[in-house]
């Protein structure tokens, strides 16, 4: 194929036929796809498996790759969860009459052809095809070469089921995994209408800088959890734990713990057992270092400036000691990606200023920044977690599918 114009010329065709289908139809059209991926658990699996023997087994993304039973059942339960939600298009905005007699109406319409370039994620094109179904946009997917195996089985799935109630199948468009074809994509202003990038930090920057078509970017998380000295240091420990190891290989684990001086000598120690369990390496600075070598933590190095404002996306962090709220806002506002940032303390004092100052998508008080999910947030699904301001932030899902149209009728009116 020497370019992929053709491709997304169909998908602009089927966008008008998706903007059109009733709400109901939507909705039951994602409870179809959904029982398909559940009756097809052996194949998806069987499918992702040629996928991940490929990945070399260090490679921290492997887990974002995988798709085992349980993980297939959630994705069939996210589709339910979507199409359970309401349609944001055709919603009214705002309705009024001018002074000219005019009749005027805001209001939600689809934002038409959404992009989305993405790595090692096949959980991704189920949630993106969904999420822009039901809110009547048409969709095209540049996925990685890790997930090809997968993606293809994922979007046969979904294309039987937009058959079945009459939607043309390049209302979801998976583009071939060549690179040589982003640019192309990049530069489809006609075509496309959003550029959506979820992945690492080299591709956010990529899409930015070269992208003609309006981009919103989900970002990386370089998340901290900033233990203050009042904090209750037993569920400190829980909760940076849970941050650290639930699952690292994703956007909203932590990667520094920021802990007073006053109480890091009391609080490190209690991680020892747990990061023990999970072979989590620490990248400790001058002074936690001493702390963690006096209780023969095996996993430890000290850290480099490198270390901090890295997403490490494996079990490994960084640790810094900081002389209270302010040093920690400090090195949160020159190193956060402004993803999710937390704070563990009972100063209430303090936690109200760490929630206004920080500048993140969510900002957590006495909870583990592994929250920040559009599922978790009741939103159905997610395209990605948006860390920029413009039209989107924080988990980018169903609601923000749309723009705005006026609608406006009058009787012969002129001016």
């Amino acid at each position: 194929m020497d370019s992929i114009l053709p491709l997304l010329q169909e998908t602009q065709k089927a966008a008008t036929q998706i903007r059109n289908l009733e709400d109901a139809r939507k909705s039951e059209m994602l409870e179809d796809l959904a029982a398909r991926v559940l009756e097809n658990t052996a194949r998806i699996i069987a499918e992702n498996k040629k996928d991940l023997d490929v990945m070399d087994d260090a490679d921290p993304k492997k887990d974002r790759l995988l798709l085992n039973e349980k993980r297939i059942q959630g994705l069939a339960q996210s589709l339910r969860d979507v199409a359970a939600l309401p349609d944001p298009a055709g919603e009214v905005l705002l309705e009024r009459t001018i002074e000219q007699g005019l009749s005027l109406q805001k209001i939600a319409v689809p934002l038409g052809v959404v992009g989305v370039i993405y790595e090692s994620r096949p959980n991704v094109t189920l949630d993106v095809a969904a999420l822009c179904l039901r809110s009547g946009n048409a969709c095209v997917l540049k996925g990685g070469k890790e997930a090809h195996y997968s993606n293809v089985l994922l979007v046969g799935l979904i294309h039987e089921s937009l058959a079945k109630f009459g939607v043309p199948t390049p209302a979801v468009m998976l583009l071939p995994t060549d690179r040589k074809f982003v640019s192309e994509l990049l530069t489809a202003t006609k075509y496309v209408d959003i550029i959506i990038p979820r992945g690492s930090e080299g591709l956010i920057k990529f899409v930015r800088e070269n992208s003609l078509v309006p981009t919103i970017e989900t970002g990386a998380g370089v998340c901290h959890t900033y233990v203050e000295k009042t904090g209750d240091l037993e569920k400190a420990a829980a909760i940076v734990v849970n941050a650290k190891v639930s699952r690292p290989s994703v956007c909203n684990s932590l990667d520094t713990i920021l802990v007073d001086q006053e109480v890091a000598k009391e609080f490190l120690p209690k991680l020892k057992q747990e990061f023990i369990k999970w072979n989590v390496e620490v990248f400790a600075d001058e002074i936690s270092y001493p702390i963690f070598a006096e209780i023969e933590y095996p996993l430890l190095q000290h850290a480099t400036q490198e270390d901090f404002g890295r997403e490490f996306l494996d079990y490994k962090c960084s640790v810094k000691v900081v002389n209270g709220l302010d040093e920690a806002l400090e090195h949160i506002r020159e190193h956060s990606s402004r993803h999710s940032e937390a704070i563990i303390s009972k100063d209430e004092a303090a936690i109200n200023r760490f929630l206004k100052e920080v500048d993140a998508a969510a900002v957590y008080a006495n909870a583990s920044t592994r929250f920040t999910d559009g599922g978790v947030f009741a939103l159905g699904a997610e395209i990605g977690i948006s860390t920029q301001k413009l039209h989107a932030r924080g988990p980018f899902a169903l609601e923000k599918l749309v723009t705005e149209k006026w609608i406006v009728k009058g009787d012969g009116q002129v001016r």
